[in-house]
């Protein structure tokens, strides 16, 4: 029995009986919504024979199931669209289509039955016949009950009847026919006992093989099956070709107007050439003619429908590329504004940081220098209290015990009251010019040189060298107020610590620099036991401009101290 493309897909519908529909009906977004759509039109559109909009519907709707990732409806419209191409002639094309549903099994089920058998069904009308018994049986490993065994059973023996393996078809039906679900489905008990018939006449047993075909015809007309009674009544003209050809000219010519009833062309063609074969007058001319024009109209209808379906194929997967495409520069439209909404804001909140962060760091300097201030002058406070607590008290109190106790009369004392409050007002006047404020302008050299002599006593003379030589005036004033704090601090710590004899301070003027050694012949001591209060703002002074100091001094070695500036 060779069965039309159009009953297989009626067997695909008894296949996915066994299963539960998957498609979603409700709660769905809008492209699910769009995928049921889709899917509902098409089998309208199939059970109109409107096969080409039935193909582009099915592919709409698998189009629209892969976006949302349902595979199970992928693979439902591959295998509609594959029917549809099975119908039309397009094997090639179905097998193709067919391929590209198997990355989406996901297990072995009704699905992967249908797949493999349709495979089968296109390998079969190709007459590649081991291959398509080796899907029918991969179908039948899939099944899970046998209800839907028996259809890929009976395929396989349909087959074996090609290959003229009329006893193998035989064992397969026969154990089919014992069946008792078949009882409840006439239809498919009919369609069996029509092909083992057709097995045992071609096989040899004639009368039984008629006795089972007619059974089955009978059961399709109770059933009211005419379309695959265009198989019974075909069966029959070929049973009765040698014998009756009066009769088998009967069931030809009734499967002749069935087959054009229900459009079915493989089957005209084929009653047509029993009628051409049984008939040797004008009608045999006629039904050559026939026969001729209908092959000529099938070949360029089907290879019409293929290419109809190729384009279907190319346009929708062109619009899914474009409309990809499309989706694609609609993101990088919206992740570039996204990134230029991005860019101002964090551009304004850059300026925003940068503007808090110069308000932050101005108010820290701010109470940086206030503190600074604070404590420069706290510290200027307490050094002056102990120079007056130290120096200036105890010689007033002395002075005055002089006064009280000394007759003023006397030439001698009156010498001696004067030197005294001399050196009481020299005093006064160095501890007035440590703290006064520095005058950085056309007077600083000599306003220094005049600080650092204050420190010659008849116990310590100090030499100054070329202090007139350094142009000060390309010197800025922080740097001449660090310089004169500096050599004060330098002269202070000498006064109190030193015991030095002779101080030594030579200034000299570099290119881009000036150099100032300062030297006494004092005590000295060990390097790391170098007093650090005075020193080490020594240090930080001339850090702050930008200079070095460096420390030189061992003990009854003197001490020695370099300092170099930029200008």
């Amino acid at each position: 029995m060779v069965r039309s493309p159009f009953f297989y897909f009626l067997f695909f519908l008894l296949l996915l009986s066994c299963q539960k529909q998957t498609i979603p009906t409700s709660n769905a977004s809008s492209i699910r919504e769009d995928a049921i759509d889709y899917v509902n039109k098409g089998r309208i559109s199939f059970q109109n024979k409107n096969f080409n909009t039935a193909f582009y519907q099915f592919n709409k709707s698998k189009i629209a199931s892969e976006a949302i990732k349902d595979s199970a409806n992928v693979v439902y419209n591959l295998i509609q669209m594959a029917t549809i191409q099975q119908i039309n002639g397009d094997y090639y094309g179905s097998k193709e289509t067919l391929t590209e549903a198997l990355p989406f099994i996901k297990k072995k089920d009704v699905y992967s039955a249908a797949i493999n058998n349709f495979f089968g069904i296109a390998d079969k009308e190709l007459s590649l016949y081991n291959d398509a018994i080796f899907y029918y049986q991969a179908a039948l490993k899939d099944c899970t009950d046998d209800s839907c065994k028996q259809s890929p059973l009976n395929n396989i023996a349909v087959v074996y009847i090609q290959q003229k393996k009329y006893d193998k078809a035989i064992q397969i039906l026969e154990p089919l026919l014992q069946n008792e679900t078949l009882d409840k489905d006439l239809v498919k008990k009919a369609g069996i006992l029509d092909n083992l018939g057709f097995a045992y006449f071609k096989n040899g047993a004639t009368q039984k093989g008629l006795s089972l075909v007619n059974e089955g015809f009978e059961l399709r007309k109770q059933s009211n099956d005419l379309y695959r009674s265009i198989e019974s009544n075909l069966h029959l003209a070929e049973i009765y070709a040698k014998t009756k050809p009066e009769k088998s000219n009967q069931y030809a010519q009734a499967a002749y107007q069935l087959a054009t009833h229900f459009n079915s062309v493989d089957e005209r063609l084929r009653a047509l050439s029993f009628l051409i074969s049984n008939d040797s007058g004008i009608k045999n001319v006629q039904y050559a003619q026939k026969f001729v024009f209908i092959n000529d109209s099938i070949i360029k209808i089907r290879n019409n429908f293929k290419n109809k379906f190729a384009k279907i194929k190319y346009d929708s997967k062109k619009e899914k590329d474009e409309n990809q495409k499309l989706r694609l520069e609609r993101a990088e439209n919206l992740l570039s504004i996204q990134e230029a909404k991005y860019q101002r804001l964090f551009f304004i909140l850059g300026i925003a940081v940068l503007i808090l962060s110069l308000l932050y760091l101005r108010k820290f300097y701010q109470n940086r220098n206030r503190i600074g201030k604070l404590t420069a002058a706290y510290d200027t406070e307490t050094r002056i209290a102990k120079d007056i607590h130290d120096e200036l008290a105890n010689d007033v109190f002395n002075t005055i015990t002089f006064t009280q106790t000394q007759p003023l009369e006397s030439t001698n004392v009156k010498d001696s009251l004067i030197q005294k409050l001399d050196h009481i007002y020299n005093r006064v006047r160095r501890i007035s010019r440590e703290n006064n404020e520095i005058d950085t302008k056309v007077n600083y050299a000599v306003n220094l040189k005049e600080m650092l002599s204050t420190y010659n006593s008849p116990n310590t003379n100090v030499i100054i060298n070329n202090i007139e030589k350094v142009t000060w005036d390309l010197i800025d004033d922080v740097k001449k107020v660090a310089v004169y704090r500096v050599l004060q601090e330098l002269m202070v710590n000498m006064k109190k610590h030193s015991e030095a004899s002779i101080v030594v301070l030579k200034f000299e003027n570099a290119t881009n620099k000036i150099l100032i050694d300062y030297t006494d012949n004092g005590k000295g001591c060990q390097k790391d036991k170098i007093i650090k209060n005075g020193l080490q703002n020594m240090e930080n002074r001339i850090r702050a401009i930008k200079g070095t100091i460096t420390f030189d001094t061992e003990p009854n070695k003197g001490f020695k101290v370099k300092i170099t500036l930029p200008k």
